[in-house]
């Protein structure tokens, strides 16, 4: 999402003396993707950025698969989650290949005792329940219902939720993720097909800038595994940053149907892009305006890619016995369509109220000791009439 975006103080030409209050110069650092060659924000910190006081203890934390080879349609029932107090010990891990980490969470409490830093991967978390606020060393985000936070590689944060009622969907993506290309023109610009434009994006806003030192635990997940590190200041000291290399925010409810005459395949719903998975928004819309058309989707081969589906609210329509955090894996080979009496209940139909976010994978999924405690064990077989 190539946008400029600054916040804060910032000198007047990159990598020149830019000098506090006091005199003494403040610490830029360079938050950049790809080498040198991808999106960057430049940032001026009041202290330096590398002060590490302690390595403390590391932990593994890269998820096990209980069935690696998958053949069977699975349905989640994902409320079935508990709830946990802490945020990253609330994040569970249900699909995942060597691409992407698709977890389930239900924290209870705010992220205020340590920061966090994914060094792995990108972050796509959606907003199912909760609102809050996420704060990260470039500004902060308020979220609520719907809203997908786009969260690179790399950054610090810190999330706070107003209560304890929290749902969270996480795809870590071990790929930059970008919205997709072919709604941007060559300079990124968002086209006017597209379902969505820059206006829709909530950036970074309220730059907080701590000036404290002292011991700051940030944990950081690095190839699998999660370090404890004690910095010596605070990682909020942003006095000012520009650039391209931030997190933002999108709400579902801002994504524009695409409609047409007959039915329109998944892509059309396509809101990010990895090169090894896509997540598309399944929103309320009208039905196909072909006299003749049959709403519901056709039967289809996935033949190239696992899809997970995750229902968010509303009836979704070509299922039966679906309830809100529930996911349907449907793997790559296996053909899949509509429930037994949900494509001739279509035809006539004006509109639908569904909500859910797709995702994708080019590479097979493998499952988790949580995934199969959720799992309804009997899903593969409801297209038996």
């Amino acid at each position: 999402m190539p946008l400029y975006h600054k916040l804060g103080k910032i000198p007047s030409k990159r990598h020149t003396i830019f000098k506090k209050q006091d005199g003494s110069l403040h610490y830029e650092q360079l938050f950049g993707t790809i080498g040198f060659d991808g999106m960057s924000s430049l940032m001026y910190h009041l202290h330096r950025p590398t002060m590490v006081k302690e390595v403390g203890k590391s932990f593994e934390v890269s998820p096990k698969a209980m069935v690696s080879h998958n053949i069977k349609s699975r349905l989640l029932k994902g409320f079935e989650v508990k709830p946990m107090n802490d945020y990253l010990e609330s994040r569970s891990v249900m699909l995942f290949n060597s691409d992407v980490h698709i977890s389930l969470a239900a924290p209870k409490k705010s992220l205020t005792d340590y920061f966090y830093k994914n060094a792995d991967a990108d972050e796509l978390l959606f907003v199912h329940k909760g609102t809050g606020v996420l704060k990260t060393m470039l500004g902060e985000i308020r979220f609520e219902y719907g809203d997908y936070l786009v969260i690179p590689r790399g950054m610090i944060y810190q999330i706070t939720f107003d209560t304890e009622e929290n749902r969270l969907l996480i795809a870590e993506s071990y790929h930059p993720i970008y919205t997709p290309k072919r709604y941007r023109n060559w300079f990124g610009q968002h086209l006017e097909h597209s379902p969505f434009c820059e206006r829709d994006f909530k950036l970074p806003q309220n730059l907080q800038t701590y000036d404290e030192l002292g011991d700051f635990v940030i944990k950081v997940k690095k190839q699998g595994q999660l370090h404890h590190l004690v910095y010596a200041s605070h990682p909020f000291d942003v006095v000012g940053w520009d650039g391209y290399n931030y997190p933002y925010g999108f709400s579902i409810h801002n994504f524009e149907p695409i409609t047409g005459r007959v039915h329109q395949p998944p892509p059309v719903h396509q809101t990010f892009e990895t090169s090894a998975f896509v997540v598309c928004s399944f929103v309320p819309r009208l039905y196909d305006y072909h006299p003749q058309s049959i709403p519901a989707p056709y039967n289809h081969s996935n033949i190239d890619s696992d899809e997970v589906l995750y229902y968010v609210d509303g009836d979704f329509m070509s299922r039966k016995n679906i309830d809100k955090g529930y996911i349907s894996l449907h793997p790559a080979g296996i053909p899949h369509g509509p429930h037994p009496g949900t494509y001739e209940a279509s035809i006539g139909k004006s509109k639908t109220e569904e909500l859910a976010v797709m995702i994708d994978t080019f590479r097979p999924l493998q499952l988790t000791k949580a995934a199969l405690d959720v799992d309804d064990g009997k899903y593969f077989q409801s297209w038996l009439e």
